[in-house]
């Protein structure tokens, strides 16, 4: 009996220690500083008649350069940034090959022209003489025959040479056009492989805009309409006026493809530089835009969010699916809704489950 008495009370000395250790780790977790937040209503913006679609800023003119021929590349003659002027040499690639190649060809073209020659003589001797009639029918087509065949030989060395001299002009990459070089793939001594670019230039100052419009709104767009151009990084508007509209969404998922040209600017706009371009027609698609501050959105890697309050103070991150980019703000799709808020700012780390206390 007092065997087992005694247990009882190691088993209950046991639970009450239990007990206080989980009272003791409730009471660190509940004595954690709350990290103050601002909070902000989603702002929902209905009154968007006009149609507003993202876009980037490409070159008008551009060209990658590549070669037809492998080869170990004995010279970059330009560096990125380099204004060149057409027809100047970008690339030098071994051409060892060719040079033996073209001298072959050159042997050839000289054998070629002596047969014709000898050709040619015999061919007009010969029809002097058949028409004084001292050589026979069957001699003189002979005599012809061997002379075409001479003549066809020398043809044919000269389209030699000069599907040589095409080659040669693929182990010198010059500029198809005048402008800046933008992009270089390949340094001296590297392989040059067939179709690989090695060089990229642009016409500087000569932009226009990609942009990708809706189907259900692609009907309203018509080629010179003017529209504005937003440049989102410097916050300045610019015209242009459209050039192409697509008429295939075949390979962009129902999105068609518009082009648009941008006027002359002193704004020292560059290539790649993304956009919002608005078109002077009315949205077909009535819709809310829900829309947050880019500085609220929260990134890793590919991934957006934003963090809300729950409703035990917490912080807590919602992934978002994002839509265009309107000024500093961006159109969320779908991960909030327009009736709720969510933290802009906080006075500490914000992680899942921090204790927040909204200002």
């Amino acid at each position: 009996m007092k065997k087992y008495i005694h247990i009882i009370a190691l088993f209950t000395a046991s639970l009450i220690m239990t007990s206080c250790g989980s009272e003791e780790k409730k009471a660190a977790v509940d004595n954690t500083p709350a990290i103050k937040i601002l909070v902000s209503k989603v702002a929902v913006n209905s009154n968007t008649p006009f149609l507003s679609v993202s876009g980037k800023i490409q070159a008008s003119n551009s060209a990658d350069l590549s070669t037809r021929m492998m080869g170990y590349v004995k010279k970059v003659h330009v560096n990125v940034g380099d204004k060149v002027r057409k027809g100047q040499l970008l690339v030098s690639i071994n051409n060892t090959d060719l040079q033996a190649k073209k001298g072959q060809v050159n042997a050839g073209i000289a054998q070629a022209q002596t047969s014709f020659n000898n050709a040619e003589k015999n061919y007009n001797r010969f029809k002097n003489l058949f028409e004084s009639k001292s050589v026979t029918q069957k001699e003189m087509d002979d005599m012809t025959a061997n002379y075409e065949m001479a003549k066809a030989g020398l043809e044919s060395a000269n389209q030699m040479k000069n599907e040589i001299n095409a080659q040669f002009a693929y182990s010198n990459i010059t500029a198809p056009f005048s402008g800046v070089v933008t992009s270089k793939n390949i340094e001296s001594g590297d392989m040059a492989n067939p179709g690989m670019p090695l060089i990229s230039i642009e016409t500087p100052k000569e932009f226009e805009v990609i942009a990708m419009v809706p189907e259900t709104e692609i009907s309203q767009i018509k080629k010179g309409t003017t529209v504005n151009v937003l440049v989102k990084s410097m916050n300045k508007t610019l015209t242009g006026k459209v050039t192409e509209v697509s008429t295939s969404a075949k390979n962009t998922g129902g999105q068609y493809l518009v082009k648009i040209n941008l006027d002359k600017t002193e704004v020292s706009i560059l290539s790649g530089m993304f956009t919002t371009v608005q078109f002077p027609v009315e949205r077909k698609v009535k819709s809310e835009l829900v829309l947050i501050p880019n500085e609220a959105i929260v990134t890793n890697g590919q991934l957006s969010g934003v963090y809300t309050v729950s409703e035990s103070n917490t912080a807590m991150l919602r992934w978002l699916r994002l839509g265009r980019t309107y000024g500093n703000n961006v159109e969320v799709l779908s991960g909030l809704n327009a009736d709720e808020s969510y933290i802009v700012s906080a006075e500490g780390k914000l992680f899942n489950g921090a204790k927040v206390s909204v200002q």
